[in-house]
This record gives C-alpha cells, structure tokens and sequence, in this order.
C-alpha cells in the first residue's frame, strides 16, 4: 500500500513537471507562430512567444544588447530604445530585476537610468511608464509591461510573452486612496519612467 502511494505521488510530481514544461517551452497556440508581430505601441511592435519559457537568441541593436527575442524584458527594452532613444547601463536581469526594492518611492534606478515609483505611492502611473511585476510560484522571473494608457480609473498596459493564450494588452484597476495611487494587482512593485 505505501508503495503505491509512493508510485503515484511522484507519478503524479513527474507528470506535472512534464506539463509545465510543455506549457512553458512549446508553442500550443496552432493560431500563432513565434516571431509574428501581434500589436504595437508608438511604432513598437510587440512579437508572439508561444510558451513563456521559449527564446529565439539574442537581439541586439547597434550594439545594445535589448534581450532575448520575445521575452518580455526584450520588449520593454526595445521600446525605450526605439521610443526614448533609452540605453539602460546594465543590460541584463529578469524582469523583477528591474525593480530595486531597496530604493525610496522617485529615486534614481541608475541600473535602469529610470526614475523609480513604488505603486500604492503618491505618484500616479502615466502613459509610457515600464511596469515591473514580481514572480510568483509559475514565474520565477517576474514580468515588465509599458503601461499604454491611464484613466482615473485603470491603466492599460501593452506586454509581450504573456503565455500561448494570453493577450498583448490588459486592464487593471486603478484606484486613488488620498494622495496615493495603487494598481489593484499584488504583484506590482511599481514602475520605472525616463
């Protein structure tokens, strides 16, 4: 009896790693194939991943290393770039990288060469501003959007690699408590401006 019970818990640990694998390197969208630009933002085009894990090498422009091609990091480093005429100093770090939490709310990232607001702070989103999201149990990494629109109410942000199904923009709630402004989303640790 504890044999069995043995064999088909790691039967069953086995089974899930094999799935997660499978979701996070494998395109299983038959719809799209990895490198189609599905939505852009300012002129910059935000490119299909399939799985979230999937890289397709290195992009580097002019010399810049932007990142690795269709990940999110790519994306937002490739925006600044195209957009701002932006070269971060360390062009390197997953996306929760981005993000030094050891830093007080509007001072200087100098990784990033950004300014750094902490969300649930006094300063509100704006269009343009690089959104940095911490990981979770599925995503060690974290993720990084460029928010693509601002109400009283919500922002919009633009992303790329959000999964095979996920789509390239999103809503989240935004909500004004006093002085303070805080996206309604417990991963965010805040944003980065120019």
């Amino acid at each position: 009896m504890v044999k069995k019970v043995i064999y088909y818990t790691l039967s069953g640990i086995i089974l899930l790693m094999i799935s997660y694998w499978c979701v996070t390197h494998v395109n299983l969208n038959p719809t799209l194939s990895r490198g189609v630009p599905i939505d852009s933002l300012d002129g910059v085009y935000v490119y299909y991943n399939g799985g979230t894990g999937q890289s397709s090498g290195r992009n580097i422009i002019d010399g810049y290393n932007v990142g690795v091609r269709y990940q999110c990091v790519e994306f937002v480093k490739r925006y600044y770039y195209l957009h701002y005429h932006h070269r971060m100093p360390d062009t390197y770090g997953h996306a929760k990288a981005f993000f030094d939490k050891k830093l007080s709310n509007g001072s200087l990232n100098t990784a990033r060469a950004l300014f750094q607001y902490t969300n649930g702070d006094h300063v509100k989103p704006q269009k343009g501003d690089l959104l940095v999201f911490d990981s979770y149990i599925l995503n060690p990494y974290g993720h990084v959007a460029i928010v693509s629109r601002v109400t009283d109410s919500n922002i919009e942000i633009i992303q790329q690699n959000p999964g095979p199904w996920g789509k390239s923009r999103a809503c989240i709630e935004l909500q004004r408590n006093g002085k303070s402004w805080q996206i309604k989303n417990n991963r965010i640790l805040g944003w980065l401006r120019k």
